[in-house]
């Protein structure tokens, strides 16, 4: 459900705003980067992802079926706490489970299981046996496959683009409010092209390309449900930015 204006208690002070930008957001609440649909404080300059922003007090998840995960505003103890999807930090908003203790942000607990446009069919897997068109690997975190088996994402490869590409975010979130952030994107959406021609070296030309525009398109789609809005629009938004 969508509400274009709320009261949340991470920012009491101000109530926050429905808004769809096409420009990266660091969220407020989990600590992750965003783009599309988002709650914000323009006063404060204060954003969250919608998952964040409407949280559910308990999920269940089915890769999970006898954990049953709590929302919480910080991570609970003082180690230090990794999610269990894309084995990043959690640093904010989590959803815990406190019998296994298992960690999900806010985003990956809600990454939809499949993701269609109709062209591309992406199933999430908790680990998948073929190895990963990013890294090479194995295992490792939660992975988006394709219908033919032929295309895999890591979860956390994905996330490591983006940290990779948008470290400014990290240093200066209001680099890319300016009308130029197009034009600034350009070269830092992840591409796996130069990956995929590595990996695919035995492969006919022809072939190469069709498999670099495939995975190119299956990437558009994680990236977009990785930032927390997973819909053609923005999967639109990230293949228009995305590097050729």
């Amino acid at each position: 459900m969508k509400y274009n204006e709320i009261s949340h208690f991470g920012h009491p002070q101000h109530k926050l705003k429905f808004e769809y930008t096409t420009d990266p957001f660091k969220c407020d609440g989990c600590k992750e980067v965003g783009i599309g649909s988002s709650y914000k404080c323009n006063t404060c300059d204060y954003d969250l992802h919608m998952h964040c922003a409407l949280p559910s007090p308990s999920i269940s998840h089915p890769f999970y079926t006898k954990c049953s995960f709590q929302f919480l505003a910080r991570p609970p103890g003082n180690t230090p706490r990794y999610c269990n999807a894309c084995e990043k930090d959690v640093t904010g908003f989590v959803y815990h489970c406190k019998s296994c203790g298992y960690d999900l942000h806010p985003c990956c607990a809600k990454l939809p299981m499949v993701l269609d446009d109709g062209e591309v069919k992406l199933y999430l897997y908790r680990k998948v046996s073929e190895s990963c068109h990013r890294c090479g690997r194995k295992g490792r975190s939660w992975s988006y496959r394709s219908a033919c088996k032929k295309y895999n994402l890591h979860v956390a490869c994905v996330k490591e683009m983006l940290v990779e590409t948008w470290h400014d975010l990290n240093v200066g979130r209001g680099s890319y409010s300016t009308g130029s952030s197009t034009r600034k994107l350009e070269t830092r959406i992840p591409s796996l092209k130069g990956t995929l021609q590595t990996r695919h070296h035995s492969k006919s030309k022809g072939k190469v390309q069709k498999c670099c525009e495939m995975a190119g398109l299956a990437l558009q789609f994680v990236i977009s449900a990785v930032l927390g809005d997973p819909t053609t629009l923005i999967a639109g938004v990230v293949g228009s930015l995305m590097s050729k």
